[in-house]
This record gives C-alpha cells, sequence and structure tokens, in this order.
C-alpha cells in the first residue's frame, strides 16, 4: 500500500532505524536521532544498491516519487543513477577548479612577487580586459 503524507510526517523515532515503504523500491528510513530519509532500493547488474533521495520534510513525498522515477527511467536506459550523480559532480567540481581565470589568477600570484608592481598591474589589467 503507497505512503501518504501523513505517515511519513506522523512517523516518529525508535530505538533502531526502521522503514516506512512506498512502491517501487521508494522507502523512508526513519532513524533514532529523529532524522527521516528517503531511499530508493534497486537493483543493477545483479546487484541491490540504495540511492538517497533527499531528507523529509524539505523533500516530500511527491518530489520523492519524481525522483525515483527519474531513476528508473535512468535503469530503463541502462544507467545507474547513483554512478550518474556521482560523475555529475566530479564533473561539476572540474568544471569550478579549472577555468581560465583561476589558473590565471594563481599563475599571477606566483609570478607578481619577482615583477615590477607597474608590471603586474599591467599584465592584470591585460588579462581582464582581453581574456
Amino acid at each position: 500500500m503507497p505512503l501518504k503524507d501523513t505517515n511519513c510526517r506522523n512517523a516518529k523515532p525508535q530505538d533502531k532505524p526502521y522503514r516506512l515503504y512506498d512502491e517501487q523500491g521508494l522507502y523512508l528510513e526513519v532513524q533514532p536521532n529523529g532524522g527521516r530519509y528517503w531511499r530508493l532500493k534497486y537493483r543493477f547488474l545483479g546487484k541491490e544498491k540504495r540511492l538517497a533521495l533527499g531528507v523529509y520534510p524539505e523533500v516530500g513525498l511527491q518530489d520523492a516519487r519524481r525522483k525515483r522515477d527519474d531513476a528508473r527511467v535512468q535503469l530503463a536506459g541502462g544507467q545507474d543513477p547513483s554512478l550518474q550523480r556521482r560523475m555529475a559532480k566530479v564533473v561539476s567540481q572540474l568544471d569550478h577548479q579549472h577555468t581560465f581565470e583561476s589558473v590565471a589568477k594563481q599563475w599571477l600570484t606566483v609570478r607578481e612577487s619577482s615583477w615590477d608592481p607597474e608590471y603586474t598591474r599591467t599584465v592584470r589589467q591585460r588579462l581582464e580586459l582581453n581574456a
């Protein structure tokens, strides 16, 4: 039987973690400290895996179901949702670390100690205007 929002709201912590199951692998995990976490249990290449979908109440029941459906679409396409999430995170970090601006600022910081202050200002200005 599918979960209702009132079930999620009224879930009280117990001595041990427990789960309130929805449909198609989605469940709400209730921790002894009172935390409530959405999880998706699925199988990929014969292995059982779990995917974190968010924290209740920031992620409501409808949002969790939407995220579950998105993950199931990825699974149907032959992709592991947890691997896709990790790859997207790594790509995002790399994109922000190695921009031309950040590399140029690092280069300028290293070089400015050996340059004349006027020359440093000129190079910085040229980089900002032209690059």
